[in-house]
């Protein structure tokens, strides 16, 4: 009985939410010069963030079941494991809970909170389906996951602008997920590993800007995660080969976010993010990511 709800969830997906509201406080405190902010509102962004993500999560499959009952019978409603309208309920309250939790951190997390469920929504709805918005809707809801762990030091999104990337990072991937079903979708694998680029280059020269030079290493380690299986997947074009590169794509966001936080100057900590990585891996073994 329990099994179908993990894998509705996504376990391996929602470890990181953890990296990027974590990235995120990282970014704020070296734009803002100052220390880490306490334990407490550190706990309930956290918290905040994975539910935030499983409600969204959830709600892909809801807004799916038709469509699966063709591509994807074996997952929870299709295979009527679980109930469209259970499923219906689970989402409702990860993004109630996760909006709550948001609001005992200050206003600002609670409004960007909001706009989290808002494009969670709009993107399941709408968005998906469509060439240009899915990804950008979707790296959106990303974007705004990184802003979130900003919105502890509220002040900090006056540097809003450095959501771009995990936008530009998460359109790449979501991007790429369009042949795994089919495959053969050459162009897509193209243009995503222009994005993917643009991302490693903007790493690059934050490292550079703050002399934090040990950001190489996860900086390093993140490249070649999305590089090699996207390599792969466009020497093959083999439908296997792109749920790969869609898998690591969402796994490497760990890595991702490591190095902000290794750019930050926060060393342990990146370590402490990078630690989610091999238990993310191994969910994702049980459970499918995409």
């Amino acid at each position: 009985m329990l099994k179908p709800w993990i894998q509705i969830i996504r376990p391996s997906n929602v470890l990181t939410a953890i990296s990027d509201v974590l990235a995120g406080v990282a970014l704020a405190c070296l734009f803002l010069q100052q220390d880490l902010p306490p334990v407490n509102p550190l706990i309930w962004i956290t918290i905040s963030s994975m539910l935030l993500y499983t409600g969204g999560i959830v709600f892909n499959d809801v807004f799916d079941a038709a469509l699966d009952k063709v591509e994807r019978p074996e997952r929870p409603i299709p295979s009527g494991r679980i109930k469209k309208s259970a499923a219906s309920i689970l989402g409702t309250l990860a993004f109630a809970i996760g909006s709550f939790l948001a609001y005992q951190v200050n206003m600002t997390a609670f409004y960007v909170s909001l706009a989290i469920v808002l494009m969670c929504l709009l993107y399941n709805g709408k968005a998906k389906h469509h060439f240009l918005a899915g990804p950008i809707v979707m790296g959106a809801c990303r974007g705004l996951n990184l802003l979130l762990g900003m919105a502890v030091l509220p002040d900090a999104l006056s540097y809003w602008y450095i959501a771009i990337i995990p936008i530009i990072y998460i359109a790449s991937v979501t991007n790429i997920s369009r042949g795994e079903v089919y495959g053969s979708n050459k162009t897509a694998l193209l243009v995503s590993i222009g994005l993917y680029s643009i991302v490693i280059i903007t790493l690059l020269y934050f490292t550079y800007s703050s002399k934090n030079y040990l950001a190489l290493v996860f900086i390093l380690l993140f490249s070649v995660m999305i590089g090699s299986p996207v390599s792969k997947a466009l020497k093959t074009l083999q439908p296997q080969d792109v749920r790969k590169a869609v898998k690591f794509g969402v796994l490497a966001l760990i890595l991702m976010n490591a190095s902000w936080i290794a750019i930050s100057g926060h060393w342990l900590l990146a370590l402490a993010v990078c630690a989610i990585l091999p238990v993310s891996i191994f969910l994702a073994k049980k459970f499918a990511v995409t």
